[in-house]
């Protein structure tokens, strides 16, 4: 499988409504033929990779710890950094966009250092509207479309 490499990064908790969006955005990039990365545990990034593997999707768990056991159910390819939050960086760098859910701190960290790499990212119902400025998407559709769209248009 090859495409465009999209992390959708987000709370290692989150509520309903947040699973819901996080796990459309995974069908929608496994489905427009993007390769899902994420931080690999539960909260956003387990749902984002169980909506990305039920629609037959790749995706890819970069992981704090050094156990690659350690990664949801829904992860094809755990890598097991033993960075701790300094995995952060790995995931914004590897990803050709960013899609933000929801979130506290580690997730503003991915924010941070995408705004800082100049990898595209866009926010759809993150947790910082009130703070950082950044393209927003109200609809998982338009999330994945814009992170698509942008994402042609970096290299990594």
């Amino acid at each position: 499988m090859k495409g465009p490499l999209v992390a959708v990064v987000g709370g290692s908790t989150c509520t309903p409504r947040e699973a819901e969006w996080a796990a459309a955005v995974g069908r929608l990039v496994a489905e427009r033929g993007a390769v899902l990365v994420c931080g690999g545990l539960g909260g956003v990034m387990e749902a984002a990779a169980r909506g990305a593997k039920q629609a037959g999707g790749l995706t890819i768990g970069i992981l704090p710890g050094a156990d690659a056991g350690d990664a949801n159910a829904s992860i094809d390819v755990p890598l097991a950094t033993g960075m701790g939050e300094m995995r952060n960086a790995l995931i914004v760098r590897v990803a050709h966009a960013v899609i933000a859910i929801g979130g506290g701190w580690g997730t503003l960290s991915e924010i941070a250092l995408a705004r800082r790499t100049d990898t595209p990212v866009i926010g759809l119902y993150d947790a910082f509207r009130n703070g950082v400025d950044m393209p927003r998407a109200e609809r998982p559709e338009d999330a994945v479309s814009w992170a698509l769209e942008h994402a042609g248009r970096r290299e990594v």
